[in-house]
């Protein structure tokens, strides 16, 4: 009992370790995001020109989630691994080959057909649209969609490149690969854009949507080397027959529609943002992007590392390690994202008056962005949770259970979507918050079918920590409602400075607060994180807590 105590505690401080190395590499890809969104509001706003260019990105990126980094990815990782740890790595490599030709043809085959059926795509999202926009802002969108569907060839083979390295153990470079998609799109799209037309009108954005695919390249070729090192060998091989890759295809059907519910919702809600009127869609994209900064930063990094380790555990039957893994990942979650969902709830127009303040955002538009991601804050744990919960039934080979969950999610979506701003006529917020509500749906079914599934893991192992951690969130939730009272009212008309600086130290110390109170009240996951940290910083090394046995 006391080895198996301790070989918790190990596999605690190694998921830490490795969580904070994905942590650091995908907040700096984050970071890169966010300044290109800072990019295109100061360029564009959210003006009907910003509402083309992001809905005719949401076409081939809801196709990355469909067929890359959502169904294509999770059900290659679950196999891959297996593969690797059953039949070794000669075999795992020979799969990987397999899949990488495959993915080469199809993706080709649907960027093709993506092109040539753009039109009445487009037309389908803009058949909710106001009179805003009209057959010119019709065409742009057909024509920048255009340009940017290649994009999704280029991300499906970095994702699997990606698949192979997370299951070598390797974390860094895969998750810093997003980073030069955002160079990318930032240098390469600007430097297009500009000579283009230097007034950065219309003409310009074909310019940032060739910067997509500049980015997508980018973050494909910079994880060759790592992949070199581990021993690949890339080579042509369309023996598609091959059991392996049967298996990633019967996988990938059910999570093309389970892993990538929420952003076909999005999708339908950018559909319905287009009758909100001039500006609708760009702030909910906006406002989604801050929303995914924590997400990136630890629902996906915790899963990133959670899903290798779940898939090994599930070799030849549920093994006794399954829910403990399941668990930390959860509890993990939940101590990193639920100040996130606080902060970015009661914190929001300071925010993004800090972020976006400038160029063509005016106050209206500020107003615009921050009121949806005040709702997009209510789902943000529970849109995290999901991203540790779903790939556990791909390990165990549940897929049809989030598969028709997702159908529930998405049928309820358009529903509530369609109540809100075709009947009560509310605006995009109301999107937003149906995001919200979708994600509570989803983690609670996902979480009792689960419970119903696998031995060891109760609502009591979720609750104890949770319970913890909401008392540590509302302390500092009072705190940001003092500060947003007394301090913080007339942040947007601060210049830059004075909101980083002021706004900086707000978090800092609520943050802290949270962290201390959760110390306190004796998470266990946050000890183990504080004692990884201070164990590396001599002068404080005896203050680290030692592990639980």
């Amino acid at each position: 009992m006391a080895e198996e105590n301790v070989s918790a505690a190990d596999e605690n401080r190694k998921a830490a370790k490795a969580t904070g190395k994905i942590g650091i590499a995908v907040m700096l890809s984050r970071i890169l995001g966010l300044i290109r969104d800072i990019f295109m509001v100061r360029l564009y706003g959210t003006s009907l020109l910003a509402d083309c260019f992001n809905l005719a990105f949401k076409i081939p990126n809801l196709l990355r989630d469909l067929f890359a980094e959502g169904a294509l990815s999770q059900a290659f990782v679950t196999t891959f691994s297996k593969r690797l740890k059953e039949q070794g790595e000669v075999s795992a490599w020979t799969l990987a080959n397999r899949v990488l030709s495959l993915a080469v043809v199809f993706m080709s085959g649907v960027t093709i057909l993506g092109v040539l059926l753009a039109p009445w795509i487009v037309d389908l999202i803009l058949s909710f649209a106001d009179q805003s926009f009209g057959q010119n802002e019709r065409d742009l969108i057909v024509r920048l969609a255009r340009i940017m569907y290649p994009f999704i060839l280029l991300v499906s083979l970095s994702a699997l490149v990606m698949g192979m390295l997370n299951a070598k153990q390797i974390f860094g470079m895969p998750a810093l690969a997003s980073c030069f998609f955002n160079l990318g799109c930032i240098i390469g799209g600007g430097a297009l854009g500009y000579w283009l037309d230097p007034q950065w009108g219309e003409k310009s954005l074909i310019g940032i949507s060739g910067g997509v695919l500049i980015g997508g390249l980018g973050q494909l070729v910079v994880q060759f080397p790592s992949l070199w090192r581990v021993g690949f060998r890339p080579r042509w091989d369309s023996l598609w027959s091959d059991t392996g890759v049967k298996k990633i295809l019967s996988l990938m059907g059910p999570a093309m529609i389970a892993a990538s519910a929420v952003q076909v919702n999005v999708m339908v809600n950018a559909m319905f943002a287009t009758s909100t009127g001039e500006g609708g869609v760009s702030a909910l994209n906006y406002a989604f992007r801050l929303m995914q900064l924590p997400i990136g930063m630890f629902g996906v990094a915790v899963a990133t590392v959670t899903l290798p380790a779940l898939s090994r555990a599930a070799v030849g039957g549920i093994s006794k390690e399954f829910s403990p893994t399941l668990s930390r990942g959860i509890n993990l979650v939940t101590i990193l994202v639920l100040p996130c969902a606080v902060g970015l709830t009661l914190l929001a127009t300071p925010l993004v008056a800090m972020i976006f303040k400038g160029g063509d955002l005016d106050h209206q538009s500020t107003v615009m962005i921050s009121g949806a991601l005040q709702c997009y804050g209510y789902g943000l744990l529970f849109y995290s949770w999901i991203k540790i919960v779903q790939p556990a039934f791909y390990a165990i080979d549940k897929r049809w259970v989030p598969m028709v969950i997702s159908f529930i999610a998405m049928a309820l979506n358009f529903c509530l979507n369609w109540y809100f701003v075709k009947v009560l006529h509310w605006g995009h917020e109301s999107l937003a918050l149906t995001t919200s509500v979708l994600a509570v749906v989803n983690f609670t079914m996902l979480y009792v079918m689960l419970h119903r599934l696998v031995g060891g893991l109760s609502f009591a192992s979720l609750g104890n920590t949770f319970w913890r951690c909401a008392v540590a969130a509302f302390v500092m939730g009072e705190l940001c409602w003092v500060a947003n009272r007394y301090i913080l009212q007339a942040i947007t008309s601060w210049p830059f400075l004075g909101r980083l600086a002021i706004l900086g130290v707000v978090i800092a110390i609520v943050a802290m607060v949270y962290f201390f109170l959760c110390y306190v009240l004796g998470v266990r996951e946050m000890r183990d994180c504080m004692g990884l940290v201070l164990r590396r910083i001599p002068f404080l090394k005896r203050f680290a807590p030692r592990a639980e046995k």
